[in-house]
């Protein structure tokens, strides 16, 4: 104590703990004399009055054009894929021209079937020499046989000649014996023409499943050749988007009833794809205004209108209440837009030329009654109209200019109330 005493006979010491005290002092007036004067107000004012809904968006192309992979060859009963993998595509945003690269579908997955079908037309060659073969064979014989005939038969008329001064008896044995010679001849010459025609039909056969298997091949090379995905006009690449709004890249995998690889949008007409809550979709028109910002671009503005409001609600990912599909058609383009840019749409509901109204913050319920507190001290009853995110139009019962609460205020009983018809 007598060293603390001793320190404050320093004068800059006895100053420096008088400041202290104050300062002490003075905070703690202040705490104790805070109270209504420290609340924030907002004043009623008048002039135009928006009603709006904003909603954020997706810039797509109105019309595009679909890169397909080989959809009907994938449905084709020789093949019959159910999926093909995306092996590899150019960037998104890549601007090609008519028969450029865009990407390639992984030949792996016919890798099985070509090899198989290899070996049907190795088997089909094969099958169509040995059946070559076997028919030369046969009809050579038969002609050996028809030969070796056609000798017996002369055998026999010659026999037959010598025999015509032979008893009756040796005659006709010599007749019969040419005639049966000339009948196994007619015979032979007959089975020959059948045997010729079935050998011909054999080789068409085996010629037509060779056929066959080796146009099937081809058709597999061909569509091999497909699997190299190229640009059908000229544009710019944008990636597919699946119903789940997953984009579709390297990796995805196409069906034979959804074979888009990619798009090549026109962008000179563009849309902006927005969902619209349950709430404030039967707000939503076909026809109504619509400011448009690029977040991209936050110093470009752009107008639009409604083009479609979808009849039918959906879930959409990471929104739990039901949402409707919204399009707005942008009013005229700009060379720095791009499908997939994110963008604010303000819908235009309503618009007043000039209305009073005061923030949302302002007005409380109390009982069936909706009711402002002034700064003068007293709680009215006002009747709202319509009303957007931040403020609501006010059908009586305050002056322009007239000071609210923005919030609450403490105390609220030691407001008089006012009603309307006062």
């Amino acid at each position: 104590m007598a060293r603390l005493a001793e320190w404050s006979r320093i004068p800059w010491v006895r100053w420096g703990l008088l400041g202290l005290v104050l300062a002490v002092g003075l905070t703690v007036y202040l705490v104790l004399t805070a109270g209504p004067g420290n609340d924030l107000y907002a004043e009623v004012r008048q002039g135009p009055f928006d009603v709006s809904v904003t909603v954020t968006g997706e810039l797509q192309a109105l019309h595009s054009e679909e890169i397909n992979g080989p959809a009907d060859e994938m449905r084709s009963k020789n093949f019959r894929l159910a999926e093909i993998l995306i092996k590899d595509l150019v960037p998104e945003g890549t601007i090609v021209d008519s028969g450029d690269y865009v990407g390639l579908l992984d030949k792996q997955a016919l890798s099985t079937q070509l090899k198989s079908l290899e070996d049907d037309v190795e088997k089909g060659e094969q099958q169509y020499i040995k059946t070559q073969l076997d028919t030369a064979l046969t009809l050579r014989e038969l002609r050996n046989s028809l030969l070796n005939l056609e000798f017996e038969v002369e055998d026999q008329r010659i026999t037959l000649e010598q025999s015509k001064y032979e008893p009756p008896a040796t005659v006709r044995k010599a007749q019969i014996s040419l005639d049966k010679a000339e009948r196994s001849l007619r015979q032979a010459q007959n089975n020959y023409k059948l045997k010729h025609q079935q050998a011909v039909a054999s080789m068409r056969e085996a010629a037509l499943n060779l056929d066959k298997v080796k146009r099937n091949r081809e058709s597999m090379f061909e569509l091999l050749d497909r699997f190299t995905i190229t640009a059908p006009r000229r544009g710019m690449v944008i990636y597919y988007r699946e119903w789940e709004g997953k984009r579709r890249t390297v990796g995805s995998r196409i069906t034979p009833w959804d074979p888009v690889v990619a798009t090549l949008p026109d962008l000179s007409v563009l849309v902006s794809k927005t969902y619209v809550n349950e709430v404030d979709v039967s707000r939503v028109k076909v026809g109504q205004s619509v400011e448009v910002g690029a977040d991209a671009f936050p110093d470009r503005h752009y107008t639009g209108r409604v083009i479609q409001v979808a009849n039918v609600g959906e879930q959409v990912q990471g929104n739990d209440a039901r949402v409707f599909e919204v399009l707005v058609q942008l009013d005229g383009t700009d060379s720095i837009l791009r499908p997939s840019m994110t963008t604010s749409n303000r819908i235009l509901i309503q618009h007043l030329d000039s209305a009073r109204y005061c923030p949302l913050e302002c007005i409380h319920a109390l009982d069936s009654m909706q009711v402002v507190y002034t700064a003068g001290g007293q709680r009215k009853e006002v009747k709202v109209g319509v009303s957007n995110d931040t403020d609501a139009v006010l059908l009586g019962g305050l002056s322009v200019g007239e000071r609210l609460y923005l919030s609450m205020p403490e105390h609220p009983e030691r407001f008089p109330p006012i009603s309307l018809k006062q």
